[in-house]
């Protein structure tokens, strides 16, 4: 029996969507297949799906593979067993994701040796850690990074010790291996049955239309030429290079969507292409993010004078490259995984930091002449005791957005049409993100052979709570429903190729950089040390979740923690 998804004439809404919208504080197991596409999917793409009956397939094998909520959430259930004594280390880092392992990697690089990371997980890496199986390496979130403007700074000597970045031409600009260059095709978007190249939709498009575009482009192009009186560009990565001077600084007051109202843009494709950019990037809609952080996305790679990066830089396992080569670089006898760091007390010349090791069932105890916490702020309010107690006013700005992240593995491409199957694949009528293909960047993989494809999904509702409630709710049933549904209308034949689906569930993946919070009080205030010994180190910190924002504070910590040790060691952040 078909399901039809009838549309309100009024508004374009279903009575569906109007009465349980996507924050809705129904869990998922109280939905109808019907509601449940309408939910997170949003209407046009459920219409589409709605014409297949989930009776004329079988579901795809699979299950939902994180883990670290049950680790994490031991600091709601009360007082842990202490230990009595333990290891001593002359510093301690605490998270092993983006900022932690690049915390690690600075400390290494400057040679110093007594030093540890633990991890609560047992994989490293957060937001950009990476799967494997027996097809390819694959991402479990964030999957690139442009390739940087310069050729000094913490992210461009990362990129050299991988042999990435092989040099600069006559005005300075870096070079990069053409293998990990995002190869052509880099994207395409479906929309009506059909595949078009890019995510801009140019088919249909009116005079207005491209129009509209040409004018934003060229306003993205002179803010990105903006100055201030140091020479500091308005927008600049990672966002600690930005110049502060208030002209650009007041984009943080208001909405993109505002602006964009205010600048008098109103051709529905390019306020999809700048949604999408938010929800892409920051996990948020362009009514709930920054004018500023919006901006920044657009025109920090760019110079402003024709000059653009070089492009996306990826792997197969997207970013668990750089943490790869960051665990090498600290070496696994300096990280313990699997060891959940609950209370950290700061003293005048230490730290104790009582740890959870959920491997041996025990607890452990460090003290760490300096500590650097590389976690996000809603979890150092949990952990650092003085702040249970009292926590800092500036704890309550900190909001994150949840996502979820599905690995489909195929034994070949299915059929669509259109434009080909490139790395970045974007559904125009879905409110999910699409995928990208794992084996886009293999020279081993064949055009029709087995692949992996990583579907994202941003869940922007407003009441964040109630998404990590919708997000933890859902089944491995509703997630291999929500997956495939999406993704079958766009792909023939998709179903008699796909062997297995994994889920992976992160409740606090992105910060939101609401207006008003990028250059607010609470971020700078987040970033100072407490007391002489105790550092942070997150992508909240810079109001951004981007690697070079958590390479960034890493860093930074890690030259602090050296600084207060008396280890001189010449800046890599210049």
């Amino acid at each position: 029996m078909e399901l039809k998804c009838d549309r309100k004439v009024s508004t374009g809404e279903t009575e569906l969507e109007a009465s349980h919208p996507a924050s809705h504080l129904r869990t998922s197991g109280d939905l109808s297949r019907r509601e449940l596409l309408v939910s997170f999917l949003g209407v046009a793409a459920a219409e589409a799906a709605c014409l297949r009956s989930r009776r004329t397939r079988e579901a795809v094998p699979g299950a939902i593979v994180d883990r670290a909520f049950e680790t994490g959430h031991l600091l709601r259930q009360g007082p842990l067993e202490l230990a009595s004594d333990g290891q001593k280390v002359d510093v301690l880092v605490v998270g092993g994701g983006a900022s932690g392992l690049s915390a690690g990697w600075r400390l290494a690089g400057a040679g110093f040796e007594d030093f540890l990371v633990c991890e609560l997980d047992d994989d490293l890496g957060g937001t950009a850690r990476s799967g494997k199986n027996s097809v390819t390496s694959f991402p479990w979130g964030a999957h690139y990074i442009p390739a940087p403007l310069r050729s000094q700074g913490p992210v461009p000597r990362l990129l050299g010790e991988m042999g990435v970045l092989e040099g600069a031409d006559g005005a300075g600009r870096p070079r990069y291996a053409e293998q990990v260059l995002v190869a052509e095709p880099e994207e395409r978007v479906f929309y009506k049955g059909s595949w078009y190249e890019g995510l801009y939709l140019r088919v249909g498009a009116t005079p207005q239309d491209l129009a509209e575009l040409a004018r934003f482009e060229k306003a993205m192009e002179e803010l990105a030429a903006a100055r201030d009186g140091r020479g500091r560009k308005a927008f600049d990565v990672p966002s600690a290079r930005c110049s502060d001077d208030s002209e650009w600084a007041a984009l943080d007051r208001i909405s993109i969507a505002e602006w964009l109202d205010r600048e008098r843009y109103r051709s529905p494709r390019l306020r999809w292409l700048v949604e999408y950019a938010c929800r892409d990037d920051h996990g948020c809609t362009a009514d709930q993010l920054s004018a500023w952080a919006a901006v920044w996305y657009f025109a920090a790679r760019q110079e402003g004078d024709g000059r653009r990066n070089e492009g996306y830089l990826s792997w197969p396992e997207g970013n668990g490259k750089l943490i790869q080569q960051m665990a090498n670089a600290v070496g696994s006898h300096r990280i313990a995984k699997s060891c959940l760091a609950h209370t950290i007390e700061p003293r005048a010349d230490r730290c104790i930091v009582h740890a959870f090791d959920a491997i041996a069932g025990a607890p452990r105890r460090f003290t760490a002449r300096q500590v650097i916490f590389a976690g996000p702020r809603f979890v150092a309010g949990r952990v650092i005791a003085p702040w249970r107690e009292s926590p800092p006013a500036f704890l309550s700005e900190f909001q994150y957005g949840p996502w979820v992240v599905a690995n489909l593995t195929l034994r070949q491409p299915p059929r669509s049409r259109g434009f080909p199957l490139a790395w970045d694949n974007v559904l125009y009528e879905s409110r999910s993100l699409g995928y990208v293909v794992a084996t886009h960047q293999s020279a081993k993989a064949l055009p029709d052979g087995p692949t992996v494809w990583t579907w994202y999904y941003p869940l922007t509702g407003a009441d964040v709570r109630a998404e990590r409630a919708r997000a933890l709710s859902a089944t491995y049933s509703d997630w291999e429903e929500l997956v495939m549904s999406d993704l079958i209308p766009a792909h023939q034949g998709l179903a008699a190729v796909a062997e297995r689906l994994e889920v992976m569930r992160f409740g606090h993946a992105m910060i939101r950089p609401r207006p008003g919070f990028i250059w607010g009080k609470a971020r700078r205030d987040a970033q100072q040390s407490l007391g002489r010994n105790l550092h942070f180190a997150h992508t909240d910190l810079g109001g951004m979740a981007l690697f070079e924002e958590a390479n960034w504070f890493g860093v930074r910590a890690a030259e602090r923690a050296l600084a207060e040790l008396g280890y001189l060691s010449p800046s890599w952040l210049a």
